[in-house]
């Protein structure tokens, strides 16, 4: 158990493993912070066809502790052009992490998945499944294109909040990105 879980559940710690007081940090709830091992703002890419599921994401990681830019772009399609730096996007930042829906227009995120695993250049970012679907064989397939990951989307608004902040707790803020 952490500190913090045995402090709150008022539990004691013992004082050979308590830290010190002055160790502690506390943060403001506003303080904006760099994500682990990245200076500045992280770019995240979201591939999202729903506007208001967008709209949502965006508001929890601009109400997040981290220092955020997400960039959305609505299609498979763009997403590989954005990825890969071609026509509109060729000045588009590289990003640390992706969401991606599976059911996108004119390329679904299953091709966009299998490509980019496939391209060395963009092989190593992570690429998170988050989507409506909850088929057994829509996670599989995902997993089968290493996605890193895969989320249900869930319906309840509170529920949804809570699913995009621990991808920002775990993904920006404990799990090391790759650099390049």
């Amino acid at each position: 158990m952490g500190f913090r879980v045995l402090q709150e559940a008022r539990m004691a710690i013992p004082q050979e493993i308590a830290p010190p007081h002055d160790a502690a940090k506390e943060y403001p709830a506003r303080a904006r912070l760099s994500a682990n091992g990245i200076d500045g703002t992280v770019e995240i890419l979201l591939v999202e066809d729903n506007p208001a599921d967008a709209r949502l994401t965006r508001e929890v990681f601009e109400g997040g502790r981290l220092s955020t830019h997400l960039n959305v772009v609505p299609d498979g399609e763009q997403a590989v052009a954005f990825l890969r730096r071609e026509g509109i996007y060729s000045e588009a930042p590289r990003p640390k992490l992706i969401l991606l829906d599976l059911n996108l227009p004119r390329k679904d995120g299953r091709e966009v998945l299998e490509e980019l695993k496939a391209d060395a250049a963009l092989s190593r970012i992570p690429v998170i499944v988050l989507t409506t679907s909850a088929a057994e064989s829509d996670i599989l397939h995902s997993y089968d294109l290493h996605a890193n990951c895969f989320i249900t989307k869930p319906l309840d608004l509170d529920e949804y909040f809570s699913v995009v902040r621990s991808i920002e707790d775990f993904w920006l803020s404990t799990a090391r990105l790759p650099s390049g």
